[in-house]
């Protein structure tokens, strides 16, 4: 069953009625190369007195609006989801006070930072957690520069109530001071599912059947039944879903600026903007080698796009999923030149595919790496008892001394995805360089998270520059929960 005919049914008396104007609620345009965003939480240019914290994260449930009359009880920071933007400076240290009001210890993973193991917010690699009623400082020098996030970083188990599951993520951005500002307007805007559901259903969580290879697809396929499956049945960007709200309002031949976070625990999505194109800066807040158009961006669970927009297409248009199910559920944000009224327009785009290697150099630029680690990701249905239990090389967590490197060495990974799901796989601490994506070569494009094809395979190389714990995982919740995750480690 295809996941858009599944959900349709699902959510046909729930979200049938979502459509329309809507926000990007936390992530209001700032001017030109200003720092001014609503919510937005800042270091202080000087010690604060009395020993305080630069920022204060305070983790505690909360209801949000998502659309009218429509509330979401979740747990999020600061009574807000999106959390507050972090506008941090490179290189300038900074202290973050985490405070948690649940009952359920917690942590703050610093996604795509470089930060020590008992700081970097994962319980696998030794940072301590925060206490219920209790508070822990984080303390780190920001680097590198670029669009990083924060989010809980707590198991979830089949509690669909924790981890990614809630609204605990927001925005960091590491200002380098080098940004020559080539935007009129710039915008945060997070993809977000909620109300997930648990189902017995084979769901196919990718909503367009990419074409090209699948090197890595078995002779024989599993049939047994499959476990089970996180659906999720309304969405939105940032706090509001597509029918609530105000739109973002732009003039035209401005130049807008989209930092796009997928803070989803459970799918990857693709947006568009019709009648517009994104010239892509950046991805996982790594400037590209060869910035370029597309029409559609697509973006797996943690994964970050900066692109801009150049806005000539007077209208009022919805940027949102190329998914009718998921943008009529919510995912969409309207966009709507000044002067301009009526209902929001959508075309759809046929033919559109998201391929990384577009924005790198088609040809390596450096000899391989002398060291070969093979990551093969396996599946079995119903293998966690209701659930699906997830492998990388045939092994659960933890993988005891299986992924030790040497520091300072270089070492080519080669993901292996060996099931029916496209996986976005995250490595904690580390940057690595994508080198392949099923077969087609590329250089230059620095990442901290990618989406493992379908049957798929894509070989990155990655030197070994941070010392210590470095958990590896696929970012889809449920999937890290059920066995999809090792530690690699420094000898």
């Amino acid at each position: 069953m295809k996941r858009r005919d599944f959900v349709s049914l699902a959510c046909a008396a729930a979200c049938g009625s979502v459509a329309g104007r809507t926000e990007a609620a936390a992530a209001q345009a700032s001017q030109r190369g200003a720092s001014q965003h609503e919510g937005m939480a800042r270091p202080s240019d000087s010690p604060t007195p009395h020993g305080a914290a630069d920022v204060t994260l305070r983790i505690a449930p909360t209801a949000l609006e998502i659309a009218p009359s429509r509330f979401i009880s979740t747990i999020a920071y600061n009574g807000r989801s999106p959390g507050p933007l972090l506008r941090l400076r490179e290189g300038k240290p900074v202290s973050v006070d985490v405070i948690n009001d649940t009952e359920a210890a917690e942590l703050v993973h610093w996604h795509g930072l470089f930060l020590p193991p008992d700081t970097d917010g994962a319980e696998e690699e030794g940072t301590p957690s925060v206490p219920p009623g209790g508070r822990r400082r984080y303390q780190f020098t920001p680097r590198p520069a670029g669009t990083r996030w924060y989010h809980s970083h707590a198991m979830a188990r089949g509690d669909l109530h924790r981890g990614s599951y809630t609204g605990q993520y927001g925005f960091v951005m590491v200002d380098s001071g080098a940004d020559p500002g080539h935007y009129d307007q710039e915008v945060f805007l997070a993809l977000r599912d909620w109300e997930p559901f648990y189902t017995d259903q084979f769901i196919d969580m990718d909503e367009q059947d990419l074409p090209g290879p699948q090197p890595e697809r078995p002779r024989k396929l599993d049939t047994r039944p499959n476990g089970l499956e996180v659906v999720p049945q309304l969405y939105s960007i940032n706090d509001k879903a597509l029918g609530a709200g105000e739109p973002l309002r732009v003039r035209q031949g401005m130049r807008l600026l989209v930092h796009l976070l997928n803070a989803s625990a459970v799918e990857n999505r693709t947006i568009a903007l019709p009648g517009h194109e994104f010239h892509v800066l950046a991805l996982d807040g790594n400037a590209v080698p060869v910035p370029g158009p597309t029409r559609a961006i697509t973006l797996g669970p943690g994964e970050r796009v900066d692109a801009s927009i150049q806005m000539n297409r007077p209208g009022v248009w919805i940027l949102g999923s190329t998914d009718d199910v998921a943008r009529t559920a919510g995912l969409g944000i309207v966009i709507e030149y000044a002067g301009q009224h009526g209902p929001p327009q959508w075309a759809a785009q046929p033919g559109v595919h998201w391929d990384y290697t577009l924005f790198g150099h088609p040809a390596p630029r450096s000899p391989p790496p002398a060291h070969r680690i093979e990551m093969v990701f396996g599946k079995i249905p119903g293998g966690a008892g209701q659930f699906n239990l997830w492998t990388i090389n045939g092994k659960v967590y933890p993988h005891e001394h299986e992924f030790v490197l040497q520091k300072g060495q270089r070492y080519r990974l080669v993901f292996r995805n060996r099931t029916d799901d496209a996986h976005p796989v995250h490595l904690h601490r580390h940057l690595f360089e994508l080198v392949d994506v099923n077969g087609k070569p590329v250089s230059g494009i620095l990442k901290d998270t990618v989406v493992v094809p379908m049957y798929g395979r894509v070989s990155v190389d990655l030197t070994a520059s941070q010392p210590g714990l470095s958990l590896f995982h696929c970012h889809i919740q449920s999937h890290m929960d059920f066995g999809f995750k090792a530690l690699l480690r420094y000898a």
